[in-house]
């Protein structure tokens, strides 16, 4: 398996790991979407995990110079527990940690557990936080 950054060749590979791993997302999540808005601000945040030449996940990051964040972090589900999302996501802090990020937010849904527990055990913790948005 290799960690590398997004390149664009990883289009369709991508938007099937997103179909897999989060069916139910709303339109402006999906790749059509995402994945340009990405390119135009900070694509050397965007790294995929590829074994054989096909993509097995995905994290994209963001660093606003006072807080980083984690978004898409996923999995093809027939490699989960096999180490590609810890190695995604420890990719993504090394490469925020050298912007100067010194803290890193992610956003899970509340009835996600095994997911907050992956988190966990990477060192991430549940704050007493109430996440706010607004659609523009």
């Amino acid at each position: 398996m290799e960690i590398r950054r997004y390149a664009a060749s990883d289009f369709d590979g991508v938007k099937a790991l997103w179909e897999e791993a989060f069916p139910n997302d709303p339109p402006w999540n999906r790749a059509d979407v995402a994945i340009p808005a990405k390119l135009a601000f900070q694509p050397d945040l965007f790294f995929v995990a590829v074994d054989g030449g096909a993509v097995i996940g995905s994290v994209m990051a963001g660093y606003d110079g006072h807080r980083g964040w984690l978004y898409s972090v996923a999995v093809r589900q027939a490699c989960k527990r096999g180490g590609v999302g810890t190695a995604l996501v420890r990719e993504a802090e090394r490469a925020l940690r050298a912007l100067g990020c010194e803290k890193i937010n992610l956003q899970v849904r509340a009835a996600n557990e095994a997911v907050v527990k992956f988190y966990s055990s990477l060192g991430y913790a549940v704050e007493d936080r109430i996440s706010l948005g607004r659609r523009l």
